[in-house]
């Protein structure tokens, strides 16, 4: 049996340069008395290797036997010690990767799915502001449910769908995480949910204008301004307001306004151009408007007018109901006061209606139906009609 532990930790300082062997393939090469380097000489593959342990003297005599005894005992168990401590170095690289970082490249994988690519930063703004404060700096390994727990318990009931949206973007950062080959536990966000409980809030719809009395708020908005136009159009079309604020005259065609896909609300996937049929009421509005550089409803300096130009009319006239409640106005009318097949008044505000494999092949967005539709609801909301409307399935 070779003989070990030759060397004498207390006489390896007065060592000169050269090659000092401890026994059973562990050897201190010296460079100088000052310092040298531990090497585990072995055969693998029928070749002689080299593995190093570590400098001396940052690397003891005890730290450098312990770790020769360690590889010795892989040899014996048939495996290569350079190929399975480089197995170890990738899974401790893999723990050290940082949440921040991975939630990073999460959404620079996604941006594509985003809209505007996420610019305007609200896919990453419940990460950045409620979870990586606290949990960022810590390896994706590390997070468990008791961290999420911690992390969202502040807000999970007075702020619930800020913290439902924190929750499931971390979910979809872990799932990215364990994609890269991370450890990770994927079941972490499920348990921290089973531990916050559920949630007490109760969401808070935007408040609408009933039906009923659209007109009679329709018939106020009569002075003429930007505003007041933009806010007619809006309630005739039933479209969102981002689309309506950045209306330009290029994207008129006759009697049919076309949304760019960059205007419109998309979840997922790139977001597709919507056609919105014009009744004879919104093409009397759009005539009445004084586009600046196409645009028809301009800032008074520059740009459009901003998204709570219109909401401050309604506060001021000390209204709950805001503008994007429109669409839940024009929504009842279309089921309370017609008999529009549920496909048609879905399209109408722009929903997607079935499966992916569904909307493939239904070709048609429905837009003479939709063109009928819009017409009595401008009637309707004008004042001119308040008949049952029948819209068929055509």
């Amino acid at each position: 049996m070779p003989e070990l532990h030759k060397l004498v930790a207390a006489s390896l300082s007065g060592l000169d340069a050269g090659k000092y062997g401890d026994g059973s393939g562990l050897w201190l090469h010296k460079r100088n008395r000052a310092a040298g380097k531990w090497l585990f000489l072995h055969k693998s593959g029928g070749r002689r290797r080299e593995m190093g342990l570590g400098t001396y003297p940052d690397v003891t005599l005890k730290q450098a036997r312990d770790q020769a005894r360690k590889w010795r005992e892989v040899i014996r168990c048939g495996f290569d010690p350079i190929t399975e401590r480089n197995k170890e170095r990738r899974k401790a690289e893999r723990r050290m990767h940082l949440l921040r970082d991975v939630a990073q490249d999460a959404f620079e994988a996604r941006k594509a799915e985003l809209k505007g690519d996420g610019k305007d930063g609200r896919w990453f703004s419940p990460l950045e502001l409620h979870i990586l404060p606290r949990l960022g700096a810590r390896p994706v390994a590390d997070i468990d449910q008791l961290a999420v727990r911690d992390t969202l318990a502040p807000i999970w009931h007075e702020k619930a769908g800020t913290a439902r949206k924190a929750i499931t973007r971390l979910s979809i950062v872990l799932r990215h995480a364990a994609a890269l080959g991370l450890d990770v536990d994927l079941q972490a966000i499920d348990k921290a949910k089973a531990l916050l409980g559920a949630q007490r809030h109760t969401v808070a719809h935007i408040p609408s204008v009933p039906w009923r009395d659209v007109p009679t708020f329709y018939e106020s908005l009569n002075g003429g301004t930007t505003t007041h136009l933009a806010l007619r159009l809006l309630i005739l079309t039933g479209v969102r307001s981002k689309p309506l604020r950045f209306m330009h005259e290029s994207q008129i065609e006759g009697d049919v306004w076309t949304i760019p896909p960059e205007l419109m609300k998309s979840r997922k996937g790139a977001a597709e151009s919507f056609r919105v049929p014009l009744s004879t009421e919104a093409m009397a509005i759009v005539a009445r408007t004084q586009p600046k550089d196409g645009f028809l409803f301009p800032a008074s300096r520059k740009g459009v007018i901003s998204d709570a130009t219109m909401s401050r009319l309604m506060e001021r006239r000390e209204m709950n109901a805001r503008p994007h409640g429109f669409r839940s106005s024009l929504r009842e009318w279309i089921d309370e006061a017609t008999s529009t097949p549920f496909e048609v008044a879905e399209m109408t505000l722009a929903h997607k209606v079935g499966g992916s494999v569904e909307r493939a092949y239904r070709r048609s967005d429905y837009l003479e139906q939709r063109r009928i539709l819009l017409q009595r609801w401008a009637s309707y909301v004008t004042a001119k009609s308040a008949d049952v409307v029948n819209i068929a399935r055509g």
